[in-house]
């Protein structure tokens, strides 16, 4: 795992009550399971460890249990923290849908500067959301220690305990603080993710996960090089250009600069050919 400053701790084992005891962190929201929409989100995390069942998931994490099982958030984020060693945890819940790498960025960014405990998102209603955070681990390790030495355990314990005591910063950000507690709340995730202003960046990062590619792509360029083909062409043309195209980027190695290379290369081949439309010696404009 790639070293990037901070470990994360991703709880993964409640019960789902309001979703009929379905396995959440499982269900699929834009065809990726909903833990998996997370793991992409701290995919640079130095270590990733996951408390809850066991599951298949997109990339390797370190698993493990809350004791007793489904004792609440506070005993989970004790487990998850004995598998961690960084200095910031970032600390999430498996049912973000609209978590991104941008946004831990911000957060942890935002604790930095800060200089205190934890940094957590607020959602659209300004309610805190101490499960979407970056927090100092010793801080955390610090208060549980504390409870449970207060109230003689931790399972049960609301999560309010742990945060009342800590210093927190603060950031307004409904998108990706949104989660998934009930089966509307699915439904309206799904259908903003096909909403004309996301569905291509989502589509397109789902195809990359789906594919193990970590790449990134011009998606207008490769849009004007698909209608230029359709409209230059013929309508077949596009999907078999941007084919071509990122198959020779990937003969090429397969990086950013080979991608738009080609996809430059493309581009012109298409202009001529829409040049030659016009009768000889005029443009086709």
């Amino acid at each position: 795992m790639s070293a990037g400053g901070y470990d994360a701790v991703i709880l993964a084992g409640g019960a789902a009550r309001r979703l009929d005891g379905a396995g959440k962190p499982g269900l699929s929201v834009g065809g990726r399971a909903l833990l998996d929409r997370v793991l992409s989100a701290c995919a640079d995390a130095r270590r990733t460890v996951v408390v809850g069942p066991r599951r298949p998931t997109a990339r390797p994490v370190r698993w493990t249990r809350e004791e007793p099982p489904g004792g609440g958030p506070l005993a989970a984020l004790a487990a998850g923290l004995c598998e961690v060693t960084a200095p910031v945890v970032l600390v999430l819940s498996a049912d973000l849908p609209f978590l991104t790498a941008d946004t831990v960025g911000v957060l942890r960014a935002g604790l930095a500067e800060a200089g205190t405990e934890g940094m957590l998102l607020t959602d659209g209603s300004g309610r805190e959301q101490p499960l979407v955070a970056a927090y100092r681990a010793e801080s955390l390790r610090r208060e549980l220690a504390l409870l449970a030495t207060e109230h003689g355990r931790l399972s049960g314990l609301p999560l309010r305990l742990l945060t009342a005591e800590l210093s927190l910063g603060r950031l307004h950000h409904p998108s990706a603080s949104f989660d998934c507690d009930t089966w509307d709340d699915i439904s309206a995730a799904r259908a903003r993710i096909r909403e004309h202003g996301h569905v291509l960046d989502e589509w397109i990062s789902a195809v990359k996960a789906e594919l193990g590619i970590d790449l990134d792509v011009d998606t207008a360029a490769l849009l004007d090089l698909a209608r230029d083909a359709a409209h230059g062409v013929a309508r077949p043309a596009a999907p078999l250009t941007t084919f071509l195209v990122g198959y020779a980027a990937a003969q090429r190695g397969g990086g950013p600069e080979e991608l738009a290379e080609a996809t430059r290369k493309a581009v012109a081949l298409a202009a001529r050919w829409a040049d030659e439309t016009g009768t000889p010696g005029q443009s086709a404009g």
